[in-house]
């Protein structure tokens, strides 16, 4: 495999349900968004959704 150089972004791996992996790809055919475009989305949201907590934490351990 040829290493292609990033700029602004990160090689990143994991599993998945397939599940969620064929709605994933499928909301991606249906829109013509990447996949790496939903996924950046999906992990803003859930960073936004435990900012409260990670704040919490940051200040108890203080």
């Amino acid at each position: 495999m040829s290493e292609y150089k990033l700029r602004n972004r990160k090689r990143f791996s994991t599993n998945i349900k397939k599940e969620l992996f064929e709605e994933i790809q499928n909301l991606s055919q249906l829109t013509g968004i990447p996949k790496s475009k939903l996924t950046d989305e999906a992990f803003e949201d859930l960073l936004k959704k435990y900012q409260g907590f990670r704040e919490w934490k940051e200040d108890r351990n203080k």
